[in-house]
């Protein structure tokens, strides 16, 4: 019998902070993919922020603090496309002039990968025992499918959930507005673009929004919000793991003591 692999799993800040559920949805995925799971308790943020505002210093010791976390595991899985594409193609480049640090940061690369692109392309799970009543769309977000290739991962596990009817967008590829650090610096133009976002949603008839980062489904469900829109925001883990209720990110507040346990 094939030993169960170590998963260490990366806990994005934006989880940890405002979406814990998520957390629990994606241990639940990764066991019932026949995963041993740790959640290192000092593992911290990728340094995506940092990266991108040109404090590649800054970054450095962030992505040195994860990669000691992490490097013990057979893989390290995370929630989010952004955040393990940074670990995937910028921690690498981040130590050209530190041979040792630029091995260790190749070997983490090398098993760093997306949730919902790890279920399907590293484990092969399959779900038939997973319901869902709605109709929904899928928004893919720039990192996940440009630097990760997460395209039809999440949708083959989606097209598995009972009552669950997903109906594509017009541009389902296009930027939600969000870009991390691109809303607070140019807030005018994301509001533009995410309201784009919402007009394509509006298009669909869907009454819920899923996809496979937070940062663009906080996005997406902030703005529908404000807006008086009626719609339910998940990230897919969610709806996959039986962990959906309410209207998700459009509304109610997480919290740890709440989660839901998987149905």
């Amino acid at each position: 019998m094939t030993e169960a692999p170590r998963v260490g799993l990366f806990a994005t800040c934006l989880m940890n902070v405002f979406r814990p559920n998520l957390g629990h949805a994606a241990l639940h995925l990764l066991e019932r993919a026949g995963c041993v799971v740790e959640v290192p308790a000092a593992q911290t943020c990728c340094g995506q922020p940092t990266y991108n505002s040109g404090d590649f210093d800054g970054t450095r010791v962030l992505a040195k603090q994860v990669i000691r976390q992490f490097e013990r595991y057979d893989y390290v899985v995370g929630p989010s496309g952004s955040c393990m594409a940074t670990i995937r193609k910028d921690y690498p480049r981040l130590f050209d002039d530190e041979p040792e640090w630029r091995r260790r940061a190749d070997a983490l690369a090398a098993k760093a990968h997306e949730l919902l692109s790890f279920l399907v392309d590293v484990r092969g799970l399959q779900l038939d025992d997973v319901r869902f009543d709605g109709v929904a769309t899928y928004h893919d977000s720039c990192s996940g499918l440009r630097e990760l290739g997460v395209k039809q991962q999440p949708r083959s596990l989606l097209a598995a959930v009972k009552g669950l009817q997903l109906t594509e967008m017009r541009d389902p590829e296009v930027c939600c507005g969000f870009g991390g650090t691109f809303c607070v610096k140019y807030p005018e133009i994301s509001t533009r673009i995410v309201d784009d976002k919402l007009a394509d949603i509006a298009g669909t008839a869907a009454d819920t929004v899923l996809g496979g980062d937070l940062g663009c489904l906080m996005n997406i469900a902030g703005r529908a919000a404000r807006e008086g829109k009626a719609l339910r925001v998940f990230h897919a883990a969610e709806v996959l793991a039986g962990m959906a209720e309410g209207n998700g990110l459009c509304g109610e507040a997480d919290d740890t003591k709440d989660a839901k346990e998987p149905r």
